[in-house]
């Protein structure tokens, strides 16, 4: 197996609007859809996709969300162990999408029993791989993971996006943390990214500290300088599963031993073009169609000099 993942899946229903709602006012949606998403699980979608064999990891109730899960990675090709709860809710959102922007609201409930403890892992579904990705959420569980996998050699990646309780004994055993624009904050209680990325890269030994910074692109620290890559520029119809197809695209990146900086241009990328159709996994394209946007696409005007990141690298 290449690449096994331990965390959350969710059944989106996307509603498009013409424009966010204001407050105590009606609107008439242009669609709904039913779709499949969740970090970890759209991730490993766009890894198989790509050509790499996959292994997920998660947690689902007995009802037709889980059924869509199942059927939606088996028909990926993604080997898939879905644990199921009696009588329990699997977790969901519903998404609003402004048509206009493609920029979303996330509206998410999950059932406490779909909280999935270290005992319900087995270690040889997290050693038989090449790459171990996690999301955090269920922290217990993906920190028994990734200690299993750093004591097998294996690198682990890590898409955090909230302060989880324990989240700081699974950095201890994360070599890619991309965590999201806030949380560098929330973990060290400095929020300029310059300052808390090698905090962070000293505190908890990572080869890379980083956050990922929506149309910004994304800026890590490597422990000897700073690496930023602009996001490029699409049509967005849904920016919903960007960060999940990111964080596929560095887990792919990471296993053809790119360069860091190719590695990050190729996940902003993918992140893009994944914005171009609705769902967390509706724009997950070809790998022609992600390295023809690298060599042709226009990007964002950058968010830091360059110069000023090798200043900042200095002191």
């Amino acid at each position: 197996m290449d690449v096994v993942g331990v965390g959350l899946n969710a059944t989106d229903t996307l509603i498009q609007l013409p424009h966010f709602p204001a407050f105590n006012t009606k609107m008439e949606f242009i669609s709904a859809e039913v779709l499949p998403g969740g970090q970890v699980a759209s991730a490993l979608t766009a890894c198989q996709h790509w050509g790499l064999k996959t292994r997920y990891v998660g947690k689902v109730g007995d009802d037709a969300a889980a059924d869509l899960q199942r059927r939606e990675l088996a028909q990926a090709g993604v080997e898939a162990h879905l644990l199921s709860v009696p009588g329990c809710c699997s977790q969901v959102a519903f998404i609003l999408v402004d048509q206009s922007c493609g920029e979303r609201t996330i509206l998410w409930k999950r059932d406490p029993r779909l909280t999935q403890p270290p005992e319900e892992l087995e270690r040889e579904w997290i050693v038989r791989a090449r790459a171990l990705l996690v999301d955090g959420h269920d922290t217990a569980a993906a920190a028994t993971a990734a200690r299993w996998a750093r004591e097998a050699g294996i690198p682990v990646t890590a898409d955090i996006d909230n302060l989880y309780s324990g989240v700081e004994a699974l950095l201890e055993n994360v070599d890619y943390l991309v965590a999201s624009r806030d949380f560098p904050a929330r973990l060290t209680g400095d929020e300029n990214l310059l300052q808390s990325l090698p905090l962070i890269h000293r505190r908890y030994g990572c080869r890379v500290a980083g956050a990922t910074l929506g149309p910004e692109g994304v800026l890590v620290w490597d422990g000897v300088r700073f690496h930023y890559a602009a996001a490029y520029k699409v049509n967005a119809v849904d920016t919903t599963g960007a960060g999940d197809i990111f964080h596929g695209a560095f887990v792919y990146a990471l296993l053809q031993e790119w360069p860091l900086g190719r590695a990050l241009d190729f996940s902003c990328a993918a992140a893009g073009l994944n914005c171009t159709a609705l769902g967390a996994r509706g724009g997950i394209r070809p790998l022609t169609e992600i390295e023809q946007l690298m060599c042709e696409g226009s990007r964002h005007a950058p968010a830091y000099d360059q110069k000023v990141l090798g200043r900042s690298a200095a002191s």
